[in-house]
């Protein structure tokens, strides 16, 4: 569906939108190349447009691509940027959001009291802006069992209940608890929405298109 969005959208305004849930919906299943096409486009909009909104939104998602390619340090001036243009135009959302992104990768980089005071932040904005569902991603993220981790990042594949209890040898009955479970700390009601959380907050390695043979 997202691929089609893209080839059929050309409208700029719905375009941006488009892009953006492309890089987040590729990446999340291993697309390299769209999602690193999908990156550069939004970043040539926004330089064309001199968009400070549309930078913000390219530099989030490249600092995803940064953190998904195992490159945490090139993720923090990114979302610092994007961070400086929410503040100043007054977009608590998406600032809360990016610091989420920040978090981790200080986390990644071992900054730990850094990701603490960030998470907090991000916290703190959802909070007041009474964000439900991303304050149970955030808290639900750090709950997830191993098992629900492995059940995730098969989720996160495609995999349906059937394959994931092929994969990992559960009964078709036990995965469908555990996605449940996943659903229900996530904050989240579709296996697609399970993607695009997993995906933000980077709790499962993603899929190289080179691994897929």
């Amino acid at each position: 569906m997202i691929r089609r969005s893209l080839a059929e959208v050309r409208t700029p305004a719905r375009r941006v939108e488009v892009l953006l849930a492309a890089v987040e919906i590729l990446l999340a299943v291993g697309d390299d190349a769209g999602t690193l096409s999908a990156a550069a486009e939004l970043e040539a909009i926004g330089e064309q447009r001199a968009s400070p909104v549309v930078q913000a939104l390219a530099a989030h998602g490249r600092a995803q691509l940064d953190l998904a390619a195992g490159r945490p340090v090139d993720a923090p001036p990114r979302l610092r940027t994007a961070i400086r243009t929410w503040l100043r135009i007054g977009a608590p959302y998406e600032e809360a959001r990016a610091r989420v992104l920040l978090a981790r990768a200080c986390a990644l980089l071992g900054d730990a009291e850094t990701s603490q005071r960030e998470t907090g932040v991000a916290r703190e904005i959802f909070e007041r802006l009474g964000a439900d569902p991303d304050l149970r991603s955030l808290d639900g993220s750090r709950l997830l069992t191993e098992r629900e981790t492995e059940v995730l990042s098969l989720v996160v594949t495609g995999a349906t209940n059937r394959a994931i209890a092929a994969e990992l040898v559960l009964s078709e009955r036990t995965v469908d608890r555990h996605v449940s479970n996943i659903f229900a700390k996530l904050g989240v009601s579709s296996r697609a929405a399970a993607t695009a959380r997993a995906l933000e907050l980077q709790l499962v390695p993603t899929r190289s298109a080179s691994e897929d043979g």
